[in-house]
C-alpha cells in the first residue's frame, strides 16, 4: 500500500511509536496483579431504575425495545469529548458519568408478568468489556484498553450493581435483529431510540427492510417510545428528588464562589470568563459538569437570552445576570438564575426592574400547586409584569389588550417561558405530549423551573433612556408537593435587600 492509498481513518496512526516485536508483547501481558473478585452492594436506584423499567413495559407489551447509550464523540483529531450517555439510557438504567459509550438497553418480550420484577419484558444491558491485561487492547486501545482510560465495571459488576442482566456487546447485533417483522406475520416489532447511535439506528433499519417493515410507520412507533420515556419523567421518584436537592446545593455554593470571584472579574478585561470559570471549577469538583453553558452576563449582555460568550467586562455599577447549573455525577442539574449588583448596591433603577420581576416569579409560585394546569404558571407571572410595564408607561396599549392573544405587546421585555420542566435534562421531558406538559395538570413530584425576566436592550428606543442596557431574570427550582410546593433553591436569596446583604457578608469573608 503506497501512502496516498492508506485510508484517511488509519493515518491517525502514522504518529505511534509503540513496540511491536514479540518479546514486548509478551512482557506487557504478563506480571500484573489479580483483579478482585469483590462485586459491589447494589446500587440505591436500582430499584427505582427498576420500577421505571417495569412502567414502559406495561406501555409496550409483546415489542422489543432498544435504547442507546450513545457513541463517543471525536473533539481534536482521536481526543473525545467527555461522554454523557443518552438521558433515558441513564434513567433507566441507574448509570450516570461516563463508563459507558456505545452500550445499549435491550428490553425482550416475554410472556405477560413473566419478566423482570414481574413485568412484560426481560432486559439486559449490552456493553463493551474492560480489554484484559492479558490482550494488546489493554495498552493499545485508547477507548477500552485500561491503560488509557482506567479500570471500568466487569460484566458481573455492573450485574450486581444495577440489578440487570448484561452482555458482551458483540452480541447486540443478535440481539436487536433475531426474529425481527411485524407481528402479524409473527416476528417481533422493534421500537428504538432514534438519532441516538448511528450504529443502532443502522440495525434497526436494515433489519426492517429485510423483512419488508414499513419504515414509516416504523418511525412513529420509535417516536412513541421516546415520548413515552421523556413523559415518565414529568414525575420524579424519592431518588431523583434527592439527586435534585444534591445538584441545587452544589450550584448554590458555585453562586456563592462567583460572589467572591466579582472583585477579581472586574479588573480583568474578560471579567464575564472569570465568573463562568469560578462556576464551573465548583460544577467539576462537586459533580459531573455544567448542566448546561454557564450564561455570566455583565450590563446589557444580560438582555441576550442565551449570551454564553461570556467574553465581556464586568463593571461597577452594572449588574450581572447568571444563569447556571452543576449536574451532578447521577446527570441531574440544578438550573438557578440570580442577577446581582456588581458593587453589591441596586441603583433606583435596578432594583424597580428586580422587584417587578421578582413579583411576578412570586405570583407564578401562589399557582404553581396541584391540580392547576401549567400554562397557569406563566400566565400569572405576565399578568404582573404587563401591569408593571403599564405603571411605567411603556405598553402602548392597555394591560388587557397587550395580555390578550391578538395583543401580547408585553412580551417584547419577556419574549420566552415562564417555567420548564427540570431533571436530568436542563429542559427534561421535553418529548412529552402538549396535553400532559404546556397543558398538563401540576402533579405532586413534579420539579420545574420558574423564571420571569425583563430585557431592555441598549438599542431599544421604546423605552426612556435609564433602563436601556438592563436585564433581569430571576429562576428558581420547584418542587410540586402534595399541599403546595417547595423552592428547592431558596437558599439563595431572591429579594433585593437579602441579595445585597449576602453579598457583604461574602465580600467581608462571613
Amino acid at each position: 500500500m503506497t501512502p496516498e492509498e492508506q485510508p484517511l481513518t488509519d493515518r491517525v496512526n502514522n504518529r505511534s511509536q509503540r513496540p511491536d516485536s514479540a518479546a514486548f508483547k509478551e512482557f506487557m501481558a504478563s506480571q500484573w496483579a489479580s483483579s478482585t473478585d469483590e462485586l459491589p452492594a447494589r446500587a440505591p436506584v436500582a430499584a427505582h431504575a427498576a420500577n421505571r423499567r417495569r412502567a414502559i413495559s406495561g406501555k409496550f407489551v409483546g415489542e422489543r425495545l432498544v435504547i442507546p447509550a450513545g457513541p463517543l464523540k471525536v473533539r481534536s483529531n482521536d481526543v473525545d469529548y467527555k461522554f454523557r450517555p443518552y438521558s433515558a439510557f441513564a434513567h433507566l438504567t441507574g448509570l450516570g458519568v461516563d463508563h459507558e459509550p456505545d452500550a445499549a438497553l435491550v428490553m425482550e418480550p416475554v410472556a405477560e408478568g413473566t419478566g423482570d420484577d414481574g413485568g412484560n419484558h426481560i432486559t439486559t444491558l449490552y456493553f463493551h468489556p474492560m480489554a484484559g491485561r492479558d490482550t494488546e487492547d489493554f495498552y493499545a486501545n485508547a477507548r477500552s484498553g485500561e491503560f488509557w482510560i482506567g479500570k471500568r465495571p466487569t460484566l458481573p459488576e455492573f450485574k450486581t450493581l444495577l440489578g440487570l442482566e448484561t452482555a458482551d456487546a458483540s452480541g447486540l447485533e443478535v440481539a436487536i435483529t433475531k426474529d425481527a417483522g411485524v407481528t402479524t406475520v409473527g416476528g417481533i416489532r422493534i421500537r428504538l431510540v432514534r438519532e441516538v447511535d448511528i450504529n443502532v439506528d443502522a440495525l434497526v433499519d436494515t433489519s426492517r427492510i429485510n423483512t419488508s417493515v414499513d419504515l414509516e410507520q416504523s418511525d412513529l412507533l420509535d417516536a412513541q417510545l421516546t415520548e413515552a420515556l421523556s413523559e415518565l419523567r414529568l414525575i420524579k421518584d424519592e431518588w431523583e428528588i434527592e439527586q435534585m436537592r444534591d445538584a441545587v446545593a452544589a450550584s448554590v455554593e458555585g453562586f456563592e464562589d462567583v460572589v467572591r470571584s466579582l472583585p477579581r472579574a472586574m479588573t480583568h478585561h474578560r471579567g464575564e470568563r472569570v465568573i463562568e470559570g469560578a462556576f464551573t471549577t465548583k460544577a467539576r469538583e462537586e459533580g459531573n459538569d455544567l448542566g448546561y453553558e454557564t450564561i455570566a452576563a455583565s450590563g446589557n449582555n444580560a438582555t441576550t437570552l442565551h449570551w454564553n460568550r461570556n467574553h465581556g467586562t464586568v463593571r461597577s455599577g452594572d449588574m450581572v445576570l447568571l444563569d447556571a447549573g452543576v449536574e451532578i455525577d447521577s446527570l441531574y442539574t440544578a438550573d438557578i438564575t440570580r442577577t446581582m449588583p456588581i458593587n453589591g448596591t441596586y441603583s433606583d433603577v435596578q432594583r424597580k426592574v428586580y422587584q417587578a420581576v421578582l413579583d411576578a416569579a412570586d405570583a407564578a409560585f401562589e399557582v404553581a400547586v396541584p391540580g392547576r394546569r401549567f400554562r397557569e404558571v406563566h400566565a400569572a407571572a405576565m399578568e404582573v409584569l404587563a401591569q408593571r410595564l403599564s405603571d411605567w408607561g411603556l405598553l402602548p396599549v392597555s394591560v388587557e389588550e397587550a395580555l390578550s392573544p391578538a395583543g401580547q405587546h408585553h412580551r417584547r421585555w419577556m419574549p420566552h417561558g415562564t417555567s420548564h420542566h427540570l431533571g436530568m435534562d436542563v429542559h427534561d421531558c421535553a418529548q412529552a405530549k402538549r396535553e400532559l406538559y404546556l397543558d398538563g395538570v401540576i402533579t405532586e413530584g413534579m420539579i420545574f423551573t420558574i423564571e420571569p425576566g425583563l430585557y431592555f436592550k441598549d438599542e431599544d428606543l421604546a423605552v426612556p433612556e435609564e433602563y436601556r442596557g438592563i436585564g433581569v431574570r430571576i429562576e428558581d427550582d420547584v418542587l410540586i408537593t402534595a399541599d403546595g410546593n417547595e423552592n428547592l433553591s431558596a437558599a439563595l436569596p431572591r429579594k433585593p435587600e437579602d441579595v445585597e446583604s449576602w453579598m457583604a457578608g461574602i465580600y467581608a469573608g462571613e
